[in-house]
């Protein structure tokens, strides 16, 4: 692992009246005006902007009107669950009066809006379907919908393929045409922009003369944790949303699910950072469609009783240790598989696959190998009458989905259906085609990165001085984030001494350090520490990547240091 400068702009722009060390963390995450570190909602962008949002309006306007059956087919993750809750919450303040949402069981209908499961649907008897997260390459599955008398809304962030889908209209920012400058946003965030387009349609038709205008500002703790939970890009119009919805949490205002999974994970609301939205709720959200049913936790978002949710909250928390239990078990199989095979003679491509593993974890699993070995991974399931199911996982200079559809392209046969991002992706092929599809996936990732694109390297923000570990500091990063996929909370490196080290938890290593000159103790935590190599009482100095953290325990605070790498000097 390699700890290298992030590179800085030269001039460094005017952000205001910053300290010095916060311009430059700005400045090295691309910002570049004083304007894009404003987080307030009237510096989101205009609806305005997006391709397909009058028409989408003009469907729900006419669907308020005759009081038509609403029907949300939502994803199985957490942003699918969050913008389906947003969906339905938001709806039922505008005024729908029949909305529901249905969410495919993963194992029985795959991803998307297919024929089959409009079929499912057409039992609910809908007149307008609406996709959340989903759609944009539901081609069959929308012509389903439509040959049985349906509207459909497709609503989604994906990138589309070469045809898209015949639907009365489609909102996505990566549709092709559309203008919306923010092209990350997260599938939750498409629905809660749709919601607004459609409430200032409706106060623009008088709707709200006599009443009170709804604020659906009351749901952006849901927009924030979806977004941050499927790991799109925080760009200026990211981060404003995830603020506004921290805002909410941390002010005791969140949805009373949310407050309950909180609860559960032992988390204090009032100091929740997007760290937290991420590694805390994320995967107890997640585990509901990695292991079961994610109605479970669409159920526990949309619930308004305190008592039930918790209840629910408590599920969740269950099968997330489930989920943890499987995927440990699977990372050693995927370990064993590995572990005469020399780094220097892996494939540059990396995919693997056991007969045993579960289809929801496998995700899961090709992040963890992808981190470990820092090549691109795929990791394939057993997906029934002789299908395997993979999912994808990327590192820096190489769009996965891209990859997979020159795989494709070179070798038509092989993939039976892909779909995905830049750093994560999602495929199918007949089990007999893995041998050669592995072989091909290697040789597209070997066309496009280099040895050295497959050494781990973290960026860091520079070295702290003695006079800045302080609580002060360290409040004042947790404040200035929210921090996230590509706008990365601040990392710095430096040498220590190494006073004391434990292991707590099985697996995370706890550590007393002095800065280089003796002058300042520090405390320390590294999670999921290399048990062969950590412990060591022979080590004295070590060299540390750290995030600059406060702790706090019994009402105490102190300064942390959150450790991503260490190694001795």
């Amino acid at each position: 692992m390699h700890i290298e400068p992030r590179p800085l702009p030269s001039p460094l722009p005017l952000l205001g009246n910053l300290p010095p060390l916060l311009t430059r963390l700005y400045a090295a995450r691309g910002v570049q005006s004083a304007v894009e570190l404003d987080k307030s909602l009237a510096r989101l962008l205009p609806y305005q902007q997006l391709k397909g949002i009058e028409a989408a309006v003009d469907l729900l306007v006419e669907a308020l009107d005759l009081r038509q059956r609403i029907l949300i087919v939502g994803d199985f993750d957490a942003d699918g669950a969050t913008a389906s809750t947003v969906g339905m919450l938001g709806l039922r303040l505008l005024g729908a009066a029949h909305v529901d949402y249905l969410v495919p069981n993963r194992f029985e209908y795959g991803y998307g809006l297919t024929p089959e499961i409009v079929e499912v649907a057409l039992q609910r008897q809908p007149q307008l379907l609406i996709t959340v997260d989903n759609g944009i390459s539901s081609v069959e599955g929308v012509a389903a919908a439509k040959a049985a008398g349906l509207k459909v809304l497709v609503t989604d962030h994906h990138l589309p393929g070469e045809q898209l889908p015949d639907a009365d209209a489609i909102v996505n920012p990566n549709q092709p045409g559309c203008g919306f400058p923010s092209k990350s946003l997260a599938g939750v965030g498409v629905i809660f922009y749709v919601l607004m387009a459609l409430r200032a349609r409706l106060r623009s038709l008088g709707r709200y003369e006599t009443q009170a205008q709804p604020n659906i500002g009351e749901l952006l703790d849901l927009v924030a944790l979806g977004s941050v939970a499927d790991v799109v890009p925080l760009d200026a119009n990211n981060r404003i949303l995830v603020h506004q919805g921290l805002e909410r949490i941390r002010a005791g205002r969140a949805r009373p699910g949310l407050k309950a999974i909180l609860e559960v994970a032992r988390r204090d609301h009032r100091r929740i950072t997007s760290t937290d939205l991420g590694f805390i709720l994320g995967p107890r959200l997640n585990a509901a469609g990695r292991l079961d049913d994610m109605s479970l936790g669409i159920e526990c978002l949309l619930c308004d009783d305190a008592a039930l949710a918790l209840d629910m909250a408590q599920q969740l928390d269950g099968l997330n240790q489930d989920r943890k239990s499987i995927e440990q078990g699977m990372q050693r199989e995927a370990l064993a598989q590995l572990k005469d095979l020399p780094v220097e003679s892996m494939p540059y491509g990396l995919c693997l696959f056991d007969a045993d593993w579960h289809q929801g974890v496998i995700g899961i699993l090709a992040s963890r190998l992808k981190e470990r070995y820092h090549r691109p991974t795929i990791a394939f399931a057993d997906a029934g009458e002789g299908m395997l199911k993979g999912s994808a996982r990327s590192v820096a200079g190489l769009h996965i989905r891209d990859a997979l559809d020159a795989v494709a392209a070179r070798h038509p046969a092989l993939i039976s259906k892909f779909g995905g991002h830049a750093m994560a992706a999602g495929l199918s092929l007949p089990a007999e085609h893995f041998p050669a599809f592995a072989e091909a996936f290697d040789e597209e990732v070997r066309r496009q990165l280099r040895e050295e694109d497959l050494t781990g390297r973290l960026l860091s923000d520079g070295t702290l001085a003695v006079e800045e570990f302080h609580l002060d500091l360290a409040r004042a990063l947790r404040n200035a984030g929210p921090w996230g996929q590509h706008f990365p909370e601040p990392l710095f490196h430096g040498v220590f001494q190494l006073v004391e080290q434990r292991v707590v938890g099985e697996r995370h290593l706890k550590v007393v350090l002095k800065s280089e000159c003796g002058s300042v103790r520090l405390d320390g935590i590294a999670f999921g520490i290399d048990r062969e190599v950590w412990p060591n009482p022979t080590v004295r100095w070590v060299e540390l990547a750290y995030k600059l953290d406060v702790n706090e325990f019994r009402g105490n605070e102190s300064v942390q240091l959150m450790i991503a790498h260490m190694e001795a000097r």
